[in-house]
């Protein structure tokens, strides 16, 4: 597996007029653009990906997805559960099943009282159900 190379962070903004993304657009919309309108509308994208969960199984006409996580590695992995869940048919429900629920979460800030976000916070907070082995329903385990 190839080493990944960390991303070269922007460099800051210095003299851009507000609502301008470089002191260049600010320059072409005062001259050669100026008839034309600047950042008039957000326009909303899909990227298409797709999603093959840990486990499935039919419970009570309703299909759960499990996916079975030791841990969530960073926050680009753990974000896009929250976009699959939005792409889901109304009868299905992504599920998680933790190794160890009350890890940190990768990147989590220590609050003041000295812990991290766990990930069964983060569960608990984008509206997942979660269960570790102990606490998995016994019909689910047949």
């Amino acid at each position: 597996m190839a080493k990944r190379v960390p991303r070269k962070p922007r460099p800051k903004k210095i003299g851009v007029p507000k609502g301008y993304d470089s002191v260049w657009e600010y320059e072409i919309h005062q001259s050669v653009l100026k008839n034309w309108k600047h950042h008039f509308e957000l326009i909303e994208y899909v990227v298409q990906h797709r999603y093959e969960p840990d486990f499935s199984k039919t419970i009570d006409d309703k299909i759960i997805l499990l996916e079975a996580k030791g841990r969530f590695w960073d926050h680009a992995e753990y974000s896009k559960y929250i976009h699959i869940r939005k792409a889901l048919p109304k009868n299905f429900e992504l599920v998680f099943l933790f190794q160890k629920p009350y890890s940190p979460m990768p990147g989590a800030k220590v609050r003041k009282d000295g812990t991290k976000r766990t990930h069964a916070e983060w569960a608990e907070k984008n509206n997942f159900k979660w269960f570790n082995e102990e606490n998995l329903p016994d019909e689910w385990k047949l």
